[in-house]
């Protein structure tokens, strides 16, 4: 980042610092460790109830979606709403302040789920909670992006925000798998020790730390956050009517937009497959392959350092080449990704039987989940990119609520379907065949999007 003002670069680095805090719950709560614990933790309760083993797998998964599905219709119900309140106001930071709280309560509750079932219902509604703490922080943090520096390094910068989340993500991973997630079987941690503090093995509690850890890490790493990052004086109160006038007038400006138009709409389908993949990854690990926690964590591990360095070289090559290129390789790539998980079983590959004990599911899905690491990384990267190509600082909230909005307007569908043809079938592998759609669809409508974006100052 030659040319940038030291002052700059403490600025940049704190922002970068809450890719750093919020990363873990993705990579603990949402992909690597909650998913696989609460699997378990569901099939033993729908087993109670008398279903068998794949019926419970899939009620599991069920309710998952489902769940999912109404944290995103919450998301994208208020986000363009509030971007567009806190352009008005110049207010950004306390709504960062006011949805992190949502963050923390929301990590720190899933520590109610028992192994054999209890408060299940309750567990995916603090799961619900801070998942709307998470994307409703990322899109007020994503819209001090455009005043970070130059437009020629947004791209460098956005990459290499993403790639130190994901090392955040990767050593908070490392430290729950060595500390304190335990193998149900042997009460030991991946380092071969109890889970330290006293944690009962037995109650997995080791393993339920995994949320208020995620909730402690947040808060301690976005205190440089708190002290670097600092926007303009606020121009006012709320002025509810202005922001709602300007958010009107920005989707009517829509239909003369083509550019920005195709683009919320293509990246309202690749991301939403994209957060799918990443929710429902471990839990088609646990049920599907058989995966325990550990193991899951261990994948964890190469697909959270597969994204670290996949993102950083995507910022360059988003430098170089733009963000367009970037999304529609990692998309394509995505695409054959789903195509394999849909195929594959623990007994087959695309219809052709496998030995009995074959480790192939395995290693193909280790792949899998590296591919989906670098190659997620590197696209999310590259849309906040081309979502800055389309905007300027002053409207940056509202126009990032709206690509929240477009990455959440269907991520109550993406589960919805996942869950519903998962339902439908009783078979797993098959419930995740909507993201192919999904993907394939965004690729279609990236064509018409211009690769500089726009410039306009007055949508």
């Amino acid at each position: 980042m030659t040319g940038i003002a030291v002052l700059d670069r403490k600025r940049i680095w704190g922002w970068w610092f809450f890719d750093w805090a919020s990363q873990p719950y993705a990579t603990l709560l949402m992909t690597f460790i909650f998913p696989i614990y609460y699997t378990e933790a569901a099939r033993t309760h729908f087993t109670a109830l008398g279903q068998t083993p794949e019926q419970a797998g899939a009620s599991a998964q069920t309710l998952w979606g489902y769940g999912l599905a109404i944290s995103g219709a919450v998301i994208a119900l208020l986000a363009p709403v509030l971007g567009s309140i806190a352009d008005a106001s110049g207010r950004r930071r306390l709504w960062i302040w006011l949805f992190s709280a949502l963050y923390v309560i929301g990590a720190a509750g899933l520590w109610v789920l028992l192994p054999d079932g209890r408060n299940l219902v309750l567990a995916v509604v603090f799961f619900g909670i801070g998942l709307i703490g998470m994307e409703f922080t990322t899109i007020f943090t994503n819209a001090l992006l455009p005043g970070l520096a130059p437009r020629d390094d947004i791209g460098r910068i956005s990459g290499s925000g993403f790639a130190f989340g994901y090392l955040g993500g990767l050593v908070a991973l490392a430290l729950v798998l060595l500390l304190l997630a335990e193998n149900a079987q042997t009460g030991r941690t991946l380092a071969g020790i109890a889970p330290i503090l006293g944690l009962d093995p037995v109650l997995r509690e080791g393993t339920r730390a995994a949320g208020p850890l995620t909730a402690l890490w947040y808060v301690v790493f976005m205190i440089p956050f708190a002290l670097w990052v600092r926007e303009p004086a606020a121009r006012g109160g709320l002025r509810i009517g202005a922001a709602m006038a300007g958010l009107w007038r920005l989707i009517a400006s829509l239909r003369s937009r083509r550019s920005l138009a195709m683009w919320l709409l293509s990246s309202m389908f690749s991301r939403d497959a994209l957060n799918a993949l990443y929710a429902f990854g471990g839990v088609y690990a646990a049920s599907v392959l058989g995966w325990p926690v550990i193991l899951a964590g261990v994948f964890g591990v190469v697909s959270a350092l597969s994204a670290a360095v996949i993102s950083w070289l995507g910022g360059r090559a988003d430098s170089r080449w733009g963000p367009r290129p970037v999304i529609m390789a990692c998309s394509v790539i995505l695409t054959g990704v789903c195509v394999l998980v849909v195929g594959m079983t623990r007994q087959s590959i695309f219809g052709i039987a496998l030995p009995p004990g074959s480790w192939l599911p395995d290693a193909l899905f280790f792949a899998c989940g590296a591919v989906i690491g670098g190659a997620g990384g590197a696209l999310q990267s590259a849309s906040r990119t081309l979502m800055v190509r389309h905007t300027t600082p002053e409207r940056a909230a509202e126009v990032f609520g709206l690509y929240a909005l477009s990455g959440k307007a269907t991520a109550f569908l993406a589960p919805f379907l996942i869950a519903l043809v998962t339902d439908l079938s009783g078979n797993q592998h098959i419930g995740i065949s909507p993201l192919i759609v999904m993907f394939l669809l965004s690729i279609l409508l990236l064509m018409w999007v211009e690769p500089d974006g726009e410039s306009r100052s007055d949508p």
